[in-house]
């Protein structure tokens, strides 16, 4: 399968090391959208690269009013919530949880040694805010995946198409995740058709990626690139005698005010305001979190 063709490919406008800090109990993340210098691109609340092994990790904690999407590079990541859902994911897989009107899970390490992976905070439309909690589970061996026709180019699709390839998750939000290989010194870019009026952004996390001419500087690993408007998608190389391989990831913007309190995302702050009262009575959407503690949280006897 070859690349999609892109006449206008868009630059990059701006880009950012993501360094790691300390979140949850005893994780480590690199977090590139979230933090002081870029709070909110939308669609896109949060993207954070993760590192944690037991007994660290992502004890029983809320959300409402967006979806996180979890992408396990490696080791495994057992999930628990308080309506019962219980699974784990392992290195290829996906996670794709809608939080909707509110839910309380864990997220702990299922492996020896690091677990590695990446999760991603999707927004949801007001109209979209106060719906049921629900979850898209995918394997590695599931995940649409192609490569060009050289060999050159490889990518599997999460969220979206490329390359003739689409994904079976289904996305409130419009969103396209793309993970992509790209071949050392590969002969072609990856490339990649982007809808104009969308938000794009690509996650280096190994090697080095070029865009447009040979004499700009490389983005390396760790780095968000954000890219520009007015181009009609994306070309990315790879002049680098390593392999690169590279998230693309873009949303359709919602263009709605956005009030915050952690891992509560609504419209306004009186919103925010009587999320806090739902989850602290345990009411409208949270009326199991009062009694319920992930066996997580018992095997660690954390309160």
């Amino acid at each position: 399968m070859s690349t999609a063709a892109v006449e206008k490919p868009r630059q990059v406008a701006r880009k950012f090391l993501a360094r790691p800090q300390h979140e949850g109990v005893g994780a480590v993340v690199r977090r590139s959208i979230g933090r002081f210098e870029l709070r909110y691109f939308d669609p896109f609340l949060v993207l954070d690269e993760f590192s944690v092994s037991a007994p660290a990790g992502f004890p029983d904690h809320p959300h409402r009013g967006f979806e996180t999407v979890t992408y396990m590079l490696e080791g495994a990541v057992t999930h628990e919530d308080f309506e019962g859902h219980r699974g784990t994911i392992k290195a290829g897989d996906v996670q794709w949880m809608t939080a909707g009107r509110g839910i309380v899970h864990s997220e702990m390490p299922a492996a020896p040694g690091t677990s590695r992976g990446l999760q991603l905070w999707v927004n949801l439309a007001s109209k979209n805010k106060m719906i049921e909690p629900g979850y898209q589970e995918i394997q590695s061996k599931d995940i649409a995946s192609t490569t060009s026709a050289d060999g050159g180019v490889t990518v599997r699709v999460i969220a979206g198409q490329a390359m003739g390839a689409r994904s079976q998750v289904s996305t409130r939000t419009p969103t396209m995740y793309l993970d992509f290989t790209v071949r050392a010194r590969a002969a072609a870019p990856a490339r990649q058709p982007v809808p104009a009026s969308w938000n794009a952004f690509v996650y280096v996390l190994e090697g080095e990626a070029s865009f447009g001419d040979s004499d700009q500087k490389a983005v390396g690993a760790h780095h968000l690139a954000l890219l520009g408007q007015g181009g009609d998608g994306v070309e990315v190389w790879n002049r680098s005698d390593r392999q690169l391989r590279f998230l693309l990831l873009a949303g359709e913007p919602i263009g709605e005010p956005v009030a915050q309190l952690g891992p509560f995302v609504m419209n306004t702050e009186e919103e925010i305001d009587a999320t806090v009262n739902d989850f602290e009575c345990g009411i409208n959407g949270f009326e199991k979190a009062k009694h319920w503690k992930s066996q997580a949280m018992i095997a660690l006897d954390l309160e």
